[in-house]
């Protein structure tokens, strides 16, 4: 096939989703009717493909992101599926930078929950055009309505309902079709591999007349071929419609709204014909754009198989000791045992062995095009958000942002002589996992390392036991505060010290005062002595940004302060930038405590889904807490409880929550704000 129909008949998407949407159940229903496995793996039984990981099948969760393809109808569809779990938010943040298309998943019964708020806004902030699978609509409760409501409430999309489900709950048999006004039947006994387009059911003809209705006004809107064929009450065919639908998704007007029950086999098929049709390929998506590194300047690089090779490392995964690279291949070419180019770096590397992965399968290629999503060996320098290019044309993409971890752990290896392989270990796993970091405290010697939550760190210790054969204990989760000042003041340091027989001198005056929260550290110049050089100036802010890094209370970073510099001293023969720099600490220290330091905590948003005959005793403890109740809402039969609480008050908190509900409850909670203690 000729390179570039070959990249118009490719699908780069990803699957996005809150825990238990049922993300990896629609996968391997994928896989399956595509041909590209031939059983279905359950998430439940711990045999789905795409959770390999043995801590993925003991907990029936997706912990990291597994990249598969398959061919649906002669077009080829390179697959992530991310993890739902607030704690791997940065698996789902990875893939979305390198995906053309997304496919949100929604349980009909929870509808939109926290964490597909959080992942649908991270789609957003790439501009990834998506589409909808309203899932789990043959579980008691589901209510096909009031998700499609949600959606457009809570993630400010606008939902064009494609389908409506054709019955509910025990009652669930297939869905209506409003583009081609068909009935979509699936056969018992075939695994959901046969179905048949039949005649809307007679007492679903008028609401399926209404949404079909609702479907032209909206495309209408957006349209001017379809409103002209709205407006003059034309037929309009098939094809208008699929091409009006496509070019609303990828303009990010609208998301198509498919509906199903993966776990039943019913939905799949019409959703991979919906992949196809709907999201883009990646000659649809503007060309990457990225800095040309002698120049600064800004250049954009077309999905072509003959442009200057441009890729962006998005995973490093340790791989039976060998460091495994996932790349999106952007432009041009790259064949194994070539030189590509790490413009962060500036080095050099040898593509030794290019695979396509299948989950944790693999097979061997010997090229990869504009394009293609493949792991590669060999690239020993190469970590998450690196550019490869060629050294020729070099060209820089722009960086992945991570967030930064809130909760921290003491660890040590459980035998003295296995101390240097954990280090070596962990080097690994921040390698792999920018949202994980390790150091040695310098004051107590103890190795402390950092996550998103206490799920993350539980992981990571069952990886150091399990791939690494280190045994380690744990000490108490130690939350990562912040500090802040709450009122203005102002301190001039005057530093005069000989070392090595030199002098050195250097006077500051600033002066701190608060900012509101999260509006971040700024520096602001009112010196107006004419002595002060450029030089001295960057000096001073080193000095500064050196002391935000430790408050006065606890030693926590500084956040939300506003420091202005007044007045400088200066000796001609003495003063130096390093002189400069440790007055600038010393002042912005010493302002610091008189300007009524304050320690600030991080305060964490969770939802709570429970039945209601325990919400009291929830409510309860969450109050010894110290949390606050923000907003109780009814899903048909759990109430929702949104709280927002403070993250030392939440260890072991899923162990409470199931003996105050009996083993029914689920919370889920991100990170909010920083707030005082």
């Amino acid at each position: 096939m000729p390179p570039a129909k070959r990249l118009t008949k490719t699908r780069n998407i990803g699957i996005i989703a809150h825990i238990d949407a049922g993300k990896t159940t629609v996968t391997e229903r994928i896989l399956f009717y595509s041909g590209r496995v031939h059983k279905m793996g359950e998430v439940h039984n711990g045999e789905a493909t795409m959770d390999w990981m043995l801590e993925e099948k003991e907990r029936g969760i997706t912990i990291t992101s597994a990249v598969t393809s398959c061919e649906w109808h002669g077009h080829a569809i390179n697959i992530i599926d991310t993890p739902g779990h607030v704690d791997f938010t940065i698996e789902v943040e990875r893939s979305l930078r390198v995906l053309d298309g997304a496919i949100g998943i929604f349980c009909a019964v929870g509808g939109v929950e926290p964490q597909s708020e959080t992942v649908w806004h991270q789609a957003d902030r790439y501009k990834v055009p998506k589409i909808a699978f309203i899932n789990k609509l043959d579980r008691v409760g589901a209510d096909f309505q009031r998700t499609v409501e949600m959606i457009r409430e809570r993630l400010g999309a606008n939902p064009l309902v494609l389908q409506i489900p054709w019955g509910a709950e025990d009652g669930f048999k297939g869905v209506i079709d409003l583009v081609k006004m068909k009935a979509i039947l699936w056969e018992d006994g075939t695994l959901g591999s046969e179905y048949e387009e039949i005649s809307v059911p007679p007492e679903l003809i008028e609401e399926a007349s209404q949404y079909r209705e609702l479907l032209f006004e909206t495309l209408a809107d957006k349209d001017d071929t379809i409103m002209e064929g709205y407006l003059a009450e034309e037929d309009i065919d098939i094809q208008e419609l699929n091409r009006a639908i496509r070019k609303a998704t990828i303009g990010l007007d609208l998301v198509p709204i498919f509906c199903g029950s993966a776990l039943k086999n019913k939905g799949i098929q019409p959703l991979l014909n919906g992949i196809i049709d709907y999201l883009p390929s990646p000659v649809d998506i503007p060309p990457i754009v990225g800095v040309v590194p002698s120049s600064g300047k800004k250049e954009s690089r077309s999905p072509k198989a003959n442009s200057p090779f441009s890729a962006l490392a998005f995973k490093v995964m340790m791989d039976q000791g060998r460091k495994m690279t996932y790349l999106r291949v952007y432009s041009g070419t790259v064949k194994i045992s070539e030189m590509i180019y790490n413009p962060a770096k500036k080095t050099t590397e040898k593509m030794a062995r290019l695979l396509k992965m299948h989950s944790n399968k693999r097979e061997r290629i010997d090229q990869a095009s504009a394009g293609d999503i493949v792991a590669a060996m060999g690239l020993k320098l190469t970590t998450t958000g690196d550019t490869l290019c060629s050294e020729t044309n070099p060209i820089l993409l722009e960086p992945m942002q991570f967030n930064e971890p809130v909760i921290t752990l003491a660890i040590e290896p459980k035998k003295v002589q296995d101390h240097d392989r954990l280090l070596s270990a962990l080097g690994k796993l921040t390698d792999e996992d920018p949202t994980f970091r390790f150091k040695i405290d310098e004051e107590t010697g103890q190795i402390v390392i950092s996550g998103m939550g206490e799920l993350h760190l539980e992981i990571i210790a069952g990886r150091l036991k399990r791939d690494f054969s280190v045994e380690t204990n744990q000490g108490k989760p130690q939350v990562v505060y912040r500090e802040t000042v709450t009122s203005p003041a102002d301190h001039e340091e005057i530093f005069q010290r000989e070392i090595a027989g030199q002098q050195h001198f250097a006077g500051v005056k600033l002066e701190v005062s608060p900012t509101p929260r999260g509006m971040g550290n700024r520096f602001v110049d009112k010196c107006k002595s004419p002595e002060l050089t450029e030089e001295f100036l960057a000096a001073i802010r080193q000095g500064i940004s050196e002391a935000e890094t430790g408050g006065v209370i606890m030693g926590y970073p500084v956040i939300d302060v506003e420091t202005t510099l007044l007045d400088v001293q200066i000796k001609e023969t003495f003063s130096d930038e390093m002189a400069f720099k440790v007055a600038a600490t010393m002042a912005f220290k010493n302002a610091s405590q008189k300007a009524d330091p304050l320690l600030l905590e991080p305060i964490m948003e969770a939802e709570i889904m429970l039945p209601e005959e325990f919400t009291g005793e929830v409510i309860n403890d969450l109050n010894a807490r110290q949390g606050k109740i923000e907003q109780i809402t009814n899903k048909g039969p759990v109430q929702v409880l949104t709280a927002r609480i403070p993250l030392s008050k939440m260890f072991g908190y899923s162990t409470s929550l199931r003996s105050v509900s009996q083993g029914r409850g689920t919370f889920t909670m991100q990170f909010s704000h920083y707030d005082r203690t």
